[in-house]
């Protein structure tokens, strides 16, 4: 049985980035930006007014100075003469200023009649210009690695990016084991439960960049297990759950060592979770979850999204840690590293972390009330309230 660090090591060791491709802009949004993209354009690409109102010299903006209106400046349709001294232009908001204009006044501080208009006595000093380049200029980029959200998106377009590099999406074989298990939806037998464990890590999976192929139940023989196997041809990643213990029953391990897995350990202190393997099927990296429905989510947020990291190409290392305070006393811990369902609150202007009171491993209700998780290293003493813990946001 090795630590927890020592199965992330050697998990991760088992991955590395996919390959780039070239997808549209639309279907951009939580891809993995895989090299720098760069703007092609000033943005605004032109001198803007902020404002509608008129585009004037700001050395004649005064209260009460008169100006003849010699035409209009829309946005899409500029106006394409010079201003002169006693002249202005209308002008509407995001338009060019036209050429010898340096100053927008907003229309509530005019006074228009006919051609003429007349600064009034609320005239402000803001020029409301946008200059030239003042969002973003060519050549300025955005970095990668990163995950592309709506607001970078949003950017990109602006930047007349049209086509985005980045990592292929990680192709998950999930793979659901067990006599006991039926699909949601299904009337199950009096020994039987409703298979979760699947469709949660589904979900887990696509929320951090994962396509997932969840496979056939395989049941507690080796045929059917061999078979659900060679349906996992081609994916980056095999995940099973359940069959990973010592059980009579439990056959995950030997089927995938008949079939040629090459295994990087097996077994982790910790909790939930013991009974995890991992290792390689040929080219393709497998990893075993075990099958109670709480601690297979929790080797989830642990194992797998870190690998999807990598393949994703951003990087390896553990999941990001808070320290916060702690909320409820705790005993001292055993010599497994221990990962508690928890939730978070804000007390006083302070992040405070409740422990939940049941941790059984197979308590769906309390995972999903849970914002996170409260790691314990091994043999951690007993804690009280006040204390500054870790925890890891789902």
């Amino acid at each position: 049985m090795i630590s927890v660090s020592e199965a992330l090591t050697r998990i991760q060791d088992l991955f590395q980035p996919l390959e780039v491709e070239e997808v549209p802009l639309r279907h951009a949004a939580g891809r993995v930006l895989a090299r720098q993209v760069v703007a092609r354009r000033d943005q605004p690409p032109f001198a803007a007014s902020s404002m509608d109102g008129y585009a004037l010299k700001s050395s004649e903006a005064v209260v009460g100075a008169r100006f003849t209106v010699i035409g209009e400046s829309a946005a899409g349709s500029g106006f394409g003469n010079a201003i002169s001294p006693g002249q202005a232009a209308r002008i509407f908001t995001g338009a060019p200023v036209p050429k010898g204009a340096d100053k927008v006044v907003m229309q509530e501080d005019t006074r228009r009649d006919g051609n003429m208009m007349t600064l009034l006595d609320s005239l402000d000093n803001n020029d409301y210009i946008r200059p030239q380049g003042d969002d973003f200029k060519v050549g300025d980029g955005i970095p990668a690695p990163k995950r592309l959200n709506a607001n970078d998106v949003a950017l990109l377009a602006s930047m007349n990016i049209a086509e985005v590099p980045v990592y292929r999406r990680p192709i998950v074989a999930l793979v659901a084991t067990g006599d006991e298990l039926v699909m949601p939806g299904e009337d199950p037998g009096p020994d039987q439960i409703i298979a979760s464990n699947n469709f949660g890590l589904a979900a887990l999976l696509e929320q951090h960049g994962a396509e997932v192929r969840m496979l056939p139940i395989a049941r507690d023989h080796a045929d059917s297990l061999k078979l659900v196997f060679r349906l996992c041809e081609g994916a980056d990643l095999v995940v099973t759950i359940g069959g990973a213990s010592v059980g009579d029953h439990d056959i995950v391990h030997s089927v995938a060592s008949e079939l040629g897995l090459d295994t990087a350990f097996y077994k982790v202190a910790m909790r939930p979770g013991k009974p995890l393997m991992a290792g390689k099927m040929g080219r393709m990296p497998m990893i075993g979850l075990p099958g109670n429905p709480v601690s297979s989510m929790v080797c989830g947020h642990v194992f797998l999204r870190p690998a999807l990291n990598i393949m994703s190409g951003l990087g390896g290392g553990p999941l990001a840690r808070e320290r916060v305070r702690l909320g409820r006393a705790l005993n001292a811990n055993s010599n497994r590293e221990h990962y508690l369902r928890a939730r978070l609150q804000l007390e006083n202007g302070q992040l405070t972390v409740y422990p939940e009171s049941r941790q059984d491993s197979a308590l769906l209700s309390v995972l999903a009330n849970s914002d996170g998780m409260l790691v314990r290293p091994p043999m951690d003493p007993p804690r009280a309230v006040g204390d500054m813990v870790e925890v890891i946001r789902f």
